[in-house]
């Protein structure tokens, strides 16, 4: 099979991958299944789609198709070739503003997608909770609805036609045609023409139709996706005569999960832009119960959205970085609330929604609580709801909520009674079910809290799923409300729709695909939804040493874990956020938040070598990792990465022997020392385009990069000749200032500013002899050496620091470590944490003297300034990037804007080693570089990191200044 795989590798412009990494990484999705595949593909393009069909044709294999990998149902697993889109079918290929319809490739992102359709007042309405990061071809294959299905419905009413390419290698165009087009089709002698033929004989029966009719859920639960939409194609001109509806096969095939034909074009009718103006009423309520008895009034209102979550979701964002501030609205400890989003032309018009929805809901008498959200805080708050799946994930250890039967849809009607009778269910299994909906379709993600690593609750989760399905089925609802049936709902098909019906599904299957070569298992004979977990059952779990502490977690594989593939990792440039640059430079999986986290999973719990580290996968995983800590907020799950790669190269080290580009980045700081003895010397090396090209080449350092030069004096130095003009007569308060081993030796004149500043505002700064901040030892994995700088700056800061007297720091990653890895290296975790809480970024500190009233605006001078902020991805990821904005905005004539950047692609080191420059580059051309070329030359360019600043010079030749250095030439 290797050799095989080999000669269809050659013969594809795409890329092939077969190793145990590509496959490990590809084995899940965001399901409770694995499944190792054969093969990993990126296609380029319907020629290598085409090969692709045929091998598996001949070589009796399959062809599992993936866009975002986000699929909860298990649709992207199997044991054959998983063929990826997501790299190269990502053409928008035509806008037709007159008709309303978009033509494009199936690995375009939805998100992405309405960005564009934004320009031409028009966007693409089913939304689901992972928009910024899934795929049209996805929501084709599961006919994905989400938040907006109530007023622009689902995705299969929106597909237009499909292009796709068949079983047999055939092409084949589905759209909409007349009778008398598909009387054409029946005559074609080839597989489509097959496909007709088998669809017209099944469906023209008139018994097979009433079966269809009486079985299948009733149409006006537009959330139905149970099986193949045969119920649909019913309801055309070809079998109802009184239907004036055209027979289209794209209707089919949506929905169906990659089964039946690989589509490679796909054109959706669009809707034009809602109504500028919005409302959200954010009912509270003291019981789920209450919260769904109040759906039916509520949607008596002209609403977009009517979402749910309870009080199980909105605990979990009470401790994530990210979210906690979105929790603004929320009034006492609802067990649920009810997200009920208006919009209107004019303010008058949504004035009158509002009140009237008001009146509705307060009269109900179930709510207690009735905020009303506009503008951006509505964002926020769908933002708790959208993060709901992901931050199931941070319940620490084996038991999570697990989907099984979380895609339960009933009529609007019988939601009330429906959930009553579900409590039930729940009851007698003794758990606390997790439920958050889209209320206003009546489907219900509804999820139970299991372990799957023991048998008890495995049989759990099937005898669970078994008696939800018949309660569906009393109500005649559906299981698969709109995430698919895969795996974990395919055997209920049958019971849901009858045998009768399953043999049509499975006749029409055949027919489409002969050899079964699209996607086996999914919908249709699926293997039973109790086995290939992504954890072996029963096991006993290996024992992990840690050098870092991840006792929070239960350990470094339970934080691993904590990843169930949710994809926010995936999300691109334009979305925002950090998280994850290499993988928006690649484009590749393996350079994902989520891949890291399964392959250290997959190799921490399957290797058989005694250091479970030592895996030659796992550093070609991490390598393109930059420990930029987005994934620390942004990753609903909370996966820290950079903490898992820290321990990675320390115990992978520990085998295989520290380089000396490694040993000479992290004891950068030590030759700094020496060399500061004799700059000039130091920085004429370093200059020389001879001496620095040696140095370069020897240490594998790219030759594009400039090397930073040392300053003429330290702040060290400086402060102590200076120590008696900086001293302040009746100070507000004194400061610790870190002086990091960037700052002292490197950027001294942004050290001396930042004394220059905190003194003439009357604030005595204190220097004292301490440590390194470890930063470079972190990020090389020197954990012995960082952990003793840890203990001893903890030491040294200990009795100095508290509320009266805080430790301000001005390089980013080395004062916010304080805050994040000490806690993981300190020997005493108490003294940690309440350092900790008194370590400030000078930003931070000067926001909170600002509130005080402590800092005057008087202070500064008048003049008119233009500045752009870059921040820092750990102050973004450990603080805000906000309080830089606040400050530097504090001088009454400054205009200050945030550039919606990412990580710069410097990240300490990185930059700088030749094998990562292009990828270094390449993160900063996605936002930050542009941004800084396009600003006016006196615009000032404001970063408060040096790893920044520096990547910001050699990427666009323009100088950035640190935000306390712009300060203080403001002073008057």
């Amino acid at each position: 099979m290797m050799k095989d795989l080999e000669a269809l590798a050659q013969n594809l412009e795409g890329e092939l991958f077969y190793d145990n990494l590509w496959r490990s990484i590809y084995a899940t999705d965001a399901s409770v299944y694995r499944e190792l595949p054969l093969a990993v593909c990126y296609p380029k393009n319907e020629k290598d789609l085409k090969i692709l069909i045929n091998y598996a044709a001949q070589q009796g294999t399959s062809l599992i198709p993936r866009t975002a990998g986000t699929s909860l149902a298990g649709q992207c697993v199997g044991t054959g070739i998983v063929v990826d889109v997501s790299r190269y079918f990502t053409k928008i290929l035509e806008i037709n503003t007159e008709n309303k319809t978009v033509r494009l490739q199936p690995g375009v992102i939805r998100d992405d997608l309405n960005r564009i359709l934004k320009e031409h007042g028009l966007f693409f309405g089913p939304n689901t909770s992972t928009s910024n990061r899934c795929m049209i071809g996805g929501m084709v294959g599961n006919n994905s609805s989400g938040t907006t299905s109530i007023k622009y419905g689902t995705t299969r009413e929106k597909v237009i036609s499909l292009k796709t390419i068949l079983s047999d290698g055939s092409n084949a165009e589905f759209n909409y045609i007349s009778n008398l087009a598909f009387g054409e089709k029946l005559q074609q002698q080839n597989l489509e023409g097959k496909i007709y033929r088998e669809i017209k004989d099944k469906l023209s029966s008139e018994e097979n139709q009433k079966e269809i009719k009486e079985k299948f859920p009733p149409r006006e639960m537009h959330r139905r996706n149970t099986g193949y939409a045969i119920d649909d194609l019913l309801y055309t001109q070809v079998f109802d005569v009184n239907n004036e509806e055209e027979f289209n096969m794209a209707k089919f095939l949506a929905g169906s999960e990659g089964t039946l034909a690989f589509t490679t074009e796909i054109t959706l009718q669009l809707d034009t832009l809602p109504p500028p103006k919005a409302s959200m009423v954010a009912a509270h309520y003291t019981s789920v119960e209450a919260c769904l008895q109040a759906v039916v009034p509520a949607m008596q209102h002209p609403l977009f959205t009517c979402e749910m979550m309870d009080k199980t979701i909105l605990d979990c964002t009470k401790q994530n970085l990210k979210y906690k501030e979105n929790r603004f609205f929320i009034e006492g400890d609802p067990k649920a609330i009810l997200m009920l989003e208006l919009r209107a032309n004019s303010e008058e018009e949504l004035q009158k929604q509002t009140k009237e929805l008001l009146n509705t809901m307060e009269s109900s008498g179930l709510g207690y609580a009735f905020p009303v959200l506009f503008g951006e805080q509505i964002e926020l708050a769908l933002e708790l709801r959208k993060a709901g799946l992901g931050l199931l994930g941070n319940i620490a250890g084996d038991r999570k909520a697990v989907a099984c039967i979380e895609d339960t849809a009933v009529a609007l009607p019988y939601l009330s009674s429906y959930i009553n009778d579900f409590t039930e269910v729940m009851s007698k299994y003794k758990q606390d079910a997790v439920y958050y909906a889209h209320a206003g379709a009546g489907e219900l993600h509804l999820r139970p809290i299991l372990d799957l690593k023991k048998s008890e609750d495995v049989k759990l989760f099937r005898s669970i799923t078994e008696d939800v399905a018949k309660l569906v089925k009393k109500y005649n609802g559906s299981m698969s409300g709109e995430h698919g049936d895969g795996r974990v709902r395919a055997e209920f098909i049958e019971y849901m729709i009858g045998s009768k019906n399953y043999q049509i599904l499975k006749e029409l299957k055949l027919t489409f695909d002969p050899q079964n070569i699209f996607n086996p298992g999914k919908i249709i004979d699926a293997a039973p939804m109790d086995t290939s977990f992504r954890y072996e059952v029963d096991r006993k779990e290996p024992e992990i040493e840690t050098l870092m502490d991840f006792s929070e977690s239960q350990g470094i594989l339970r934080l691993s874990e904590q990843c169930n593939g949710s994809g926010d990792c995936r999300k691109s440039s334009e979305s925002g956020g950090t998280m994850c640059p290499s993988y928006r430079a690649t484009k590749n999986e393996k350079d994902t938040t989520r891949a890291r986290a399964n392959a250290l999973r997959e190799f921490l719990t399957n290797s058989e070598k005694k250091n479970r580290f030592n895996n030659d996968e796992l550093k070609e995983v991490f390598d393109l990792c930059i420990s930029c800590k987005g994934c620390k907020s942004e990753c609903p799950s909370s996966v820290d990465v950079a903490a898992l790669k820290a321990e990675f190269q320390y115990q992978y080290q520990k085998e295989n022997g520290f380089t000396r580009r490694n040993k000479m980045f992290v004891n950068n700081a030590k030759m700094n020392r020496l060399g500061s003895k004799a700059p000039g010397v130091t920085n004429f090396f370093f200059r020389n385009k001879i001496t620095s090209g040696v140095a370069k080449k020897t240490l594998g350092i790219a030759s594009e990069r400039s090397l930073p030069q040392l300053a003429k004096e330290t702040v060290w130095n400086y402060f102590k000749n200076n120590r008696n003009r900086l001293k302040v007569e009746k100070p507000i308060k004194t400061v610790y200032l870190f002086n990091d081993e960037f700052t002292n030796y490197l950027d001294a004149p942004i050290g001396i500013d930042a004394l220059e500043l905190l003194s003439k505002l009357r604030y005595q700064v204190e220097l004292v002899e301490h440590g390194e901040s470890g930063r470079s030892h972190l990020s090389k994995g020197f954990l012995k050496e960082a952990k003793i700088l840890a203990n001893n700056n903890i030491n040294v800061f200990k009795k100095l620091i508290s509320l009266e007297t805080p430790l301000i720091g001005i390089e980013p990653s080395a004062i916010l470590s304080f805050r994040d890895e000490y806690h993981r290296l300190a020997e005493n975790k108490e003294d940690a944490e309440a350092l900790a809480k008194n370590c400030f970024l000078i930003e931070e500190f000067l926001k909170q003297e600002i509130s005080l009233g402590n800092i005057k605006a008087s202070s500064f001078t008048s003049e008119a300034k233009e500045i752009k902020i870059h921040g820092h991805c750990h102050q973004k990821a450990l603080s805000n990037t906000s309080y830089t904005f606040t400050v530097l905005n504090f001088p009454e004539n400054f205009k200050v804007t945030i550039i919606p950047s990412g990580c710069c692609g410097m990240a300490g080191s990185f930059g700088y080693e030749k094998e990562h420059y292009e990828v270094s580059m390449s993160i900063g051309e996605q936002t930050l570089f542009p941004a800084v070329r396009k600003a006016p030359e006196d615009t000032i360019i404001a970063a408060n990191g040096t790893s920044c600043r520096h990547q910001i010079k050699d990427g666009t030749k323009r100088e950035a200044m640190h935000p306390v250095s712009i300060l203080r030439n403001a002073l008057r």
